[in-house]
C-alpha cells in the first residue's frame, strides 16, 4: 500500500509583512521585516509506507564477512556452556567467521529465559543464561551472529495447542521419532514465530535462519487422513499446490514483517533435494519459490544423506563429487531467477556410522576440505559446518 502526500503551494499574492518588539532602555524599539515572494509548485510523491523511517539499533555493530559468511551450527547448550569459548577460539584462529545459534530449538523451547518485556510465549529454558554477555562476546570476538528459529517442528506449541496441530483419533500426531508439527497452513502459527524472531533481532543477530520450514515428511501419504485445517489454503489448486503455497507465503510473509523493522537478512535451510524437482510433494517445498523471498538459501547437501541421486555409488565416500555435482543443479536453478539469493550450503563435518560399514567414512580434514572446495570450484563461497553435537575438525583449511 502506499500514500500519496500532497506537497502545500505558498505562493503568496502580496508581501506579508511582520513586527518585532524589543524592549531596549525602558523603549519599545518597532523594526519591521519582509517575507519575499516566492513560487512554489505542486508535487505528488508516492511513499512506499512500508519502508521504515529507521531500523532498531540494537546497540552492535555486526558486519557482514568481507569473504562471505563461513560458519558452524551450535545449540544452545554450547553457547551457553564451556563449549563457547572453545568455539569462539576456533573463530579467531581460523577463517571461520559466523556461527549459527539455536534461540528455538527442535523440540519448540527458547534456549534462554526471556524478559517480561519480550513479546514470546513462557517457554523458555536456561541453555543460555546470559543471552547479552553472549552477544557480547561475539561481538568481541567479531563473530557474524546467526539465529536459528525451528518453525513447524514443534512439539511443545503442538501440545499446548492442539488445534493448531495435526490431529489423528483426536490426539496430536507425532511421526516415528516422537516428535509433533505444527500446521504451516495456520497464521497464528507463523506469528507465533516470527514474534521471536523480532525478538532474536533486537538481541544483535543480524539474520535470522528459519528451518523445518516444512510439512512433516511423508505428508503426501497421510495428508487425507490426519486432522486439520487448510486455513486460507484449501480454495485453490490440488493438495501439493495447497501445501507449497503456504510454506511460500510464511517465507514471504516473514522476511517482510522482519525487515520493516530490522536491517536483517533472512535465510531458509531447505532439503538438497528440493533443488533437483519441481516441487517436492509431501513437505511443500518448492526451491524456486522460497529462494525468491529469503536473501540466503542454505540447502542440506551432507553427502550422507543423499542415495546414488547422481549416479554417484555410496555418495558418502565421495564429497568433492557430490557436493560439485549438487552444486551445477542449483546454480542452474538460481541462474534462472532475477535476484537469487546468496547460497550458502550445510556442509557434512561429522560421521555418519549409521550407514553400515562400506557405506561411510571418517570425515576428517581431506573430506570437509573436499566439500568445501567443491563448492568453490562451483562459484560458491559460503558455506556452514554441521556436526550435532558441534565438535568440530581441528587442522582444517577452510580456504582451501
Amino acid at each position: 500500500m502506499t500514500k500519496r502526500w500532497r506537497g502545500i503551494t505558498a505562493a503568496c499574492a502580496a508581501a506579508a509583512t511582520f513586527m518585532v518588539s524589543q524592549e531596549v532602555h525602558g523603549e519599545e524599539e518597532k523594526t519591521i521585516a519582509f517575507h519575499s515572494f516566492k513560487e512554489t509548485t505542486e508535487v505528488h510523491k508516492e511513499i512506499d509506507t512500508t519502508m521504515p523511517r529507521f531500523y532498531y539499533d540494537t546497540g552492535y555493530d555486526f558486519t557482514y564477512p568481507e569473504d562471505g559468511v563461513k560458519g558452524v551450527y551450535v545449540t544452545g547448550h554450547s553457547a551457553g556452556g564451556a563449549r563457547f569459548e572453545e568455539l569462539l577460539n576456533l573463530m579467531d584462529n581460523t577463517d571461520l567467521n559466523s556461527m549459527v545459534i539455536d534461540i528455538k530449538e527442535d523440540h519448540g523451547n527458547l534456549t534462554f529465559q526471556p524478559t517480561e518485556d519480550m513479546d514470546v510465549p513462557d517457554i523458555g529454558t536456561n541453555m543460555i543464561g546470559d543471552p547479552k554477555a553472549m552477544m557480547d562476546k561475539l561481538d568481541e570476538h567479531d563473530v557474524y551472529p546467526i539465529a536459528r528459529i525451528v518453525v513447524f517442528k514443534d512439539t511443545v506449541l503442538a501440545e499446548n495447542k492442539p488445534e493448531w496441530s495435526f490431529q489423528d483419533n483426536g490426539k496430536v500426531w507425532k511421526n516415528g521419532a516422537s516428535e509433533a508439527f505444527v500446521n504451516p497452513y495456520v497464521k497464528e502459527v507463523w506469528d507465533y514465530n516470527v514474534n521471536i524472531a523480532k525478538e532474536a533481532a533486537k538481541m544483535g543477530f543480524k539474520e535470522i535462519q528459519f528451518d523445518y520450514v516444512r510439512f512433516p515428511e511423508g505428508f503426501e501419504t497421510r495428508d487425507e487422513k490426519l486432522d486439520y485445517s487448510r486455513g486460507d489454503f484449501g480454495e485453490e489448486g490440488n493438495n501439493i499446490d495447497q501445501r507449497v503455497t503456504a510454506v511460500t507465503s510464511f517465507v514471504e510473509y516473514a522476511r517482510k514483517e522482519l525487515q520493516q523493522e530490522f536491517d536483517v537478512d533472512v535465510s531458509v535451510d531447505i532439503f538438497g533435494y528440493s533443488a533437483t524437482l519441481e516441487e517436492a510433494p509431501g513437505i511443500g517445498q518448492n526451491f524456486s519459490k522460497i529462494a525468491n523471498n529469503v536473501d540466503v538459501i542454505s540447502s542440506m547437501i551432507y553427502p550422507s544423506h543423499w542415495t546414488p541421486y547422481f549416479g554417484i555409488d555410496k555418495p558418502d565416500l565421495h564429497p568433492y563429487e557430490l557436493t560439485r555435482e549438487y552444486a551445477k543443479v542449483e546454480n542452474e536453478v538460481l541462474d534462472q531467477l532475477d535476484q537469487p539469493p546468496v547460497s550458502r550450503p550445510w556442509i557434512q563435518d561429522f560421521t555418519a556410522s549409521w550407514l553400515g560399514s562400506g557405506n561411510y567414512q571418517t570425515y576428517g580434514v581431506e573430506e570437509v576440505e573436499a566439500q568445501i572446495r567443491a563448492l568453490n570450484d562451483s562459484g560458491i563461497d559460503e558455506f556452514l559446518l554441521w556436526d550435532a553435537s558441534n565438535s568440530y575438525t581441528k587442522g582444517v583449511d577452510y580456504t582451501p
